[in-house]
């Protein structure tokens, strides 16, 4: 996997991953930032997001759970001090489908944040307190 950081302005810059994609992540516009894009820890944030949600959706439907809607929102707390690293990360996930199985739900979030979640696993490693809750809808 590789990335590439291009300096743009100011304090923001061009992000670009190794399968093609870009886009703009800016600092705060206290720090000199001019709020064009994400910070650079709401991206990290959103991938723990991103990777729980794909491995989430991918368990249920080899359940053959009829899903119909995976929404996770995020809540985390930073350290106060410089670096302010994550301490805590809640992950509220709402799943929608036809006759969703309440046990297979829980069981595809457990096995996400406990077994496939990369983002999850390197996070903990590092000292993060991860939760979850679900809400089947």
């Amino acid at each position: 996997m590789k990335a590439r950081i291009v300096w743009h302005e100011a304090v923001s810059f061009v992000v670009e991953s190794g399968s093609g994609h870009a886009l703009l992540v800016d600092g705060a516009p206290d720090q000199g930032g001019c709020n064009l894009g994400p910070r650079p820890m709401e991206l990290i944030l959103m991938g723990l997001g991103g990777c729980a949600s794909f491995d989430v959706v991918t368990i249920l439907k080899k359940q053959r759970q009829e899903i119909l809607d995976c929404v996770c929102d995020l809540e985390a707390n930073r350290a106060d001090a410089v670096p302010a690293v994550f301490t805590k990360i809640i992950m509220h996930f709402r799943i929608s489908g036809n006759n969703l199985d309440a046990s297979k739900v829980a069981r595809a979030v457990a096995l996400s944040a406990e077994k496939y979640c990369s983002a999850s696993r390197m996070l903990e490693d590092a000292g993060v307190e991860l939760s979850h809750t679900v809400t089947i809808n």
